[in-house]
């Protein structure tokens, strides 16, 4: 990249963050040759959520921002959790989110080869040791943060034993949690990282690219640096716990390194949502459970979720440009996730009618068995989108909540005696009403429409305080509509250190609707297709559509309800 270039970066308007200085800085003094190489290791033992978003939005996008390349490299080095299945979900997420590493997929079992002969020198240099102990043993050794650890009594083991141990160890002679092999640093460092690091342990079970070949696996500390290493790593960016780790990292790449150069290790803030638990863990435990009904539930954060909800890319980018990056731990508030999809659909998404709780209305005075084409603007955010016809008929459905029998003064919709307009329509009053004899409950709606109020004609400035959308009850399409909220109903519902995360969980975060009725345009809607339901809210296609019958899911509504609720 020319000093041009950068400057003309660095000088943007737009404001960078502490890595994208360190970044700019590292090109102007000509570090690395003037490379910028990152990484995105994620371990293949889930789905990605949003916080992974955020830490691929900044390993591809400084990549390609200043030129240089990024990495796919899976950390593959605990074969019992990890599968295949979450591989390719991996790169499916990736590629939506718009990013490609082309030929650049690693994986840490490219490594193990290298690494073992890696451990077997430090074993040589007397800098590891094979420990019989078991872990609880090992661990209580290591001391407190303000008490210094406890030397293992196999730290003076030979080299020429513990390589003996560790060659037996791949071999498959032990047991797995017999014996592991430490580095030999500092057990009396102020770091607990530093001191004696597990970093090589026995795990007999097949792996999904090595199959059996090994039965010894590196610790995640001692596979990252390294691999960083091997692959020509400028910028390791890592959130923030990995920061008491970096003294590790560096002392490991610093016994394999031959030359000056060295990855270097950045640390930024995780990304924390309210409303929404992010730990792997614990969103497993709810798939397994039952909770939510799979990885892409669309209540969950993870990108299959967010996607089959009908979040896109971009609102998920523009999220992440919203919160930044810096070095202090923080709680984002969800709704500034829905601000930015509401914003990047009001650009993008067409207006459609829906009614999702159908009341029938029959205009007497329209003529029988006519049908009129009423032409609607799709987007008004975007004229490009262009127009399209609904049909207009003798029957129409409203929603339920939009008629009321005996309305209180400032309810400006429908109700006896009162005048609406239909949009892209006609202004209709309320004549009469049918109500089930049996239950109360009203089912049908009389009214009488002038015929010289239609939306764009030469008598339509007749003014009336309510407009409501309607769908053409013959040709209207059944739709099952899937009404989903957030998932907890506590801000930080894995912050509770007395309480189970699960007690949390939003008895309403899905409300199913199987009555709705839909516009017939959104016959030809293919899953993913993306819509606003005029003054209803943004809505999705679901996987589950078919050609009968259409699923929607609701992406947002149209305002921040739960503001309101919070007040």
């Amino acid at each position: 990249m020319t000093e041009a270039n950068i400057t003309s970066r660095d000088e943007s308007k737009t404001p960078v963050s502490f890595i994208e200085q360190i970044i700019i800085d590292d090109l102007k003094a000509g570090r690395n040759n003037g490379r910028i190489h990152t990484r995105f290791p994620p371990e293949p033992n889930g789905y990605l959520h949003i916080g992974h978003a955020k830490a691929i939005c900044l390993d591809f996008g400084m990549a390609e921002k200043y030129g240089g390349k990024c990495n796919l490299r899976f950390d593959d080095t605990n074969p019992v959790k990890e599968e295949v299945e979450y591989i390719d979900s991996i790169k499916e997420d990736i590629h939506w989110l718009g990013f490609h590493w082309e030929e650049r997929e690693y994986y840490a079992s490219d490594y193990f080869g290298k690494l073992y002969d890696f451990a077997v020198d430090l074993i040589k240099s007397g800098l590891a040791y094979v420990d019989d102990q078991p872990a609880e043993v090992i661990s209580a050794q290591k001391g407190t943060p303000t008490r210094p650890g406890t030397e293992s009594p196999y730290r003076k083991r030979q080299p020429e034993e513990s390589l003996d141990l560790f060659e037996r160890m791949n071999n498959g002679e032990f047991g797995e949690g017999s014996r592991v092999l430490r580095a030999k640093i500092d057990m009396a460092s102020p770091n607990m990282h530093m001191r004696d690091p597990i970093i090589y342990r026995i795990i007999k079970a097949a792996h999904h690219r090595t199959d059996e070949k090994w039965k010894v696996y590196p610790m995640y500390d001692f596979a990252h640096g390294q691999s960083d290493y091997f692959e020509g790593i400028t910028h390791s960016l890592c959130t923030l716990e990995f920061e008491v780790h970096r003294p590790l990292y560096d002392w490991l790449v610093d016994q394999l390194r031959t030359d000056d150069y060295r990855p270097r290790q950045i640390e930024f803030n995780r990304l924390n949502l309210t409303y929404t638990v992010m730990s792997k863990r614990r969103l497993l435990e709810l798939v397994q459970e039952g909770k939510v009904n799979g990885w892409d539930d669309p209540r969950m954060p993870t990108l299959c979720g967010l996607r089959r909800r009908g979040y896109t890319p971009e609102s998920i980018k523009r999220f992440i440009d919203m919160i930044g990056y810096t070095k202090v731990e923080a709680m984002n508030d969800v709704s500034m996730l829905e601000y930015a999809i509401r914003e990047d659909l009001n650009r993008r998404a067409p207006r459609v009618f829906g009614v999702l709780d159908p009341l029938r209305i029959v205009i007497t005075n329209y003529p029988e068995g006519r049908v009129e084409d009423v032409e609607l603007i799709n987007n008004p955010e975007d004229e490009s989108m262009g127009t399209r016809t609904v049909p207009f008929s003798r029957e129409v459905y409203i929603e339920n909540e939009d008629f009321m029998e005996d309305p209180p003064n400032k309810f400006f919709r429908l109700a006896p005696g009162r005048e609406v307009r239909l949009k892209g329509a006609y202004i209709i009053k309320c004549e009469s009403l049918r109500k089930n004899p049996e239950t109360g409950i009203i089912e049908e709606v009389y009214c009488t429409y002038d015929p010289d109020t239609r939306s764009g004609g030469s008598s339509s400035e007749k003014k009336v305080k309510g407009t409501l959308h309607w769908v053409s009850a013959p040709h209207a399409v059944d739709a099952e509509v899937r009404l989903y909220d957030r998932l907890f109903d506590h801000e930080d519902p894995a912050g509770q250190k007395e309480e189970d995360f699960r007690k949390f969980i939003n008895p309403g975060s899905l409300k199913i609707l199987r009555n709705c009725k839909v516009e017939p345009s959104l016959l030809s809607a293919r899953p993913l297709d993306k819509f606003q339901f005029q003054r209803l809210g943004y809505f999705c296609v679901d996987y589950d559509s078919a050609e009968t019958e259409l699923v929607f899911n609701r992406t947002v509504s149209l305002r921040d309800t739960w503001a309101k609720l919070n007040k």
